[in-house]
């Protein structure tokens, strides 16, 4: 048997995103929640989108919600069209892992 990584759902993207927008709703948390925020969101990224697209968009992410003035790149969303709509990450890029 043959498993593939099954990409993300839009939706979980949108929200994942969104959660990275929620910390400057909140007065005088703003830069403060991004530095917590970062790295969990890089490793969710990392774990959602698998393989070196995963790492790459990981590390992306991290960058992204760690600098000031940037979290409103929707970088889940991005991956997500990059992913199921443009091909850019072909199916056939995909390694199968086989199963006991």
């Amino acid at each position: 048997m043959t498993n593939f990584q099954k990409s993300p759902s839009l939706l979980f993207c949108i929200i994942m995103d969104a959660l990275g927008c929620l910390t400057f709703t909140i007065p005088g948390v703003g830069e403060f929640g991004d530095v917590i925020w970062a790295p969990i969101s890089a490793m969710i990224f990392a774990k959602t989108f698998g393989g070196a697209k995963g790492l790459f968009g990981g590390i992306f992410n991290f960058i992204e919600e760690i600098l000031p003035g940037t979290d409103i790149i929707p970088s889940f969303t991005i991956m997500w069209f990059l992913t199921n709509k443009t091909g850019a990450f072909k199916k056939s890029d995909t390694i199968p892992v086989k199963t006991k």
